[in-house]
């Protein structure tokens, strides 16, 4: 059996400055990601995902907790770490003042990839990111989608047996986040090792293998997409809007009934026979049915009220 990529227990973290009686930014948590796999952390903002990701990648030192990430503790061997894993931050750090090629052959120099290696990796890599046709153009000219793109064959230049992408597709127009979602999907398939932060629910139910939802600095449920989605959401869900929504009360318990200010949700293991109900007692109701997703997990278990 393999050693998991991520080991994480106990894993703790407060901010010198934090004013008196704050809670931990991460308190107390739990994970394991397995090799091969594509992980999702997910959670609201401030719910520990930047903060696990930072001392995951040997970033910033821990108060307490066991860590390993491909066997290494980041704190004992940092070094020894980075050059195993590839990240792609939140924001792009790219050198505006060089060209695509010239920004990934600098950054081969920091892993002492000898140069012809280098240009040879960053052809492979231009080919399968689709910037090969873009090589001599500056950076300051490509598209955030384009840039993305660019940022995660840098990340991929030393052959990295774990890449972190941290948001990877935040801001892009859903064309490119296609694109970088397919990008994802050749990765995975040829065993590397993911773990993956994203704000965007179809996006981990489109590539993660499992997924944790986090808040509070702690992990709250942990599987397959689509357990999580059966066990907390039922199969499928009706939404009533207006006055349709008193009837909710129709063959529904209240627990599996969440009441908004703009509408009733209500989630079931045969919504078509609910939704039908719902109609022939009221022809006029504004209802709608439809699958439910890692969406509805999400908001059931971390609530709806936003986040600073």
């Amino acid at each position: 059996m393999r050693a998991p990529a991520v080991s994480i227990r106990g894993l703790r973290k407060t901010y010198r400055g934090a004013p008196p009686g704050a809670p931990p930014a991460v308190d107390g948590l739990d994970l394991s990601v397995a090799a091969g796999s594509c992980f999702g952390l997910l959670g609201p903002n401030g719910a520990g995902k930047t903060t696990t990701i930072r001392i995951l990648c040997a970033a910033s030192p821990r108060d307490a907790g066991e860590v390993a990430v491909l066997g290494v503790d980041p704190a004992l061997e940092p070094r020894v770490l980075k050059g195993r894993i590839g990240v792609v931050p939140q924001l792009d750090n790219l050198d505006p003042d060089f060209s695509v090629l010239r920004n990934l052959l600098v950054y081969a120099r920091y892993f002492g990839i000898p140069a012809p290696r280098a240009r040879e990796r960053a052809a492979e890599l231009l080919r399968f990111v689709r910037l090969e046709d873009r090589s001599g153009d500056p950076v300051e000219e490509l598209s955030g989608g384009l840039r993305r793109r660019l940022v995660i064959a840098r990340a991929l230049l030393h052959d990295p047996e774990l890449l972190v992408l941290d948001e990877p597709t935040t801001g892009l127009d859903p064309q490119s986040r296609r694109v970088l979602w397919d990008r994802v999907r050749e990765l995975r398939r040829g065993g590397k090792t993911i773990l993956l932060t994203t704000h965007y629910m179809e996006e981990a139910e489109a590539l993660c293998d499992r997924v944790a939802i986090v808040d509070r600095g702690r992990v709250l449920v942990d599987g397959a997409p689509a357990d999580l989605v059966r066990t907390h959401a039922r199969r499928s869900v009706v939404e009533l809007r207006g006055e349709s929504a008193a009837l909710a009360s129709l063959a529904a318990p209240p627990d599996e009934v969440d009441r908004l200010e703009d509408r009733t949700v209500i989630y079931s293991d045969d919504g078509e026979t609910l939704y039908h109900k719902m109609i022939q007692s009221a022809p006029g109701a504004d209802a709608h049915l439809r699958r439910a997703t890692l969406e509805d997990v999400f908001l059931r278990l971390t609530g709806r009220g936003l986040r600073e």
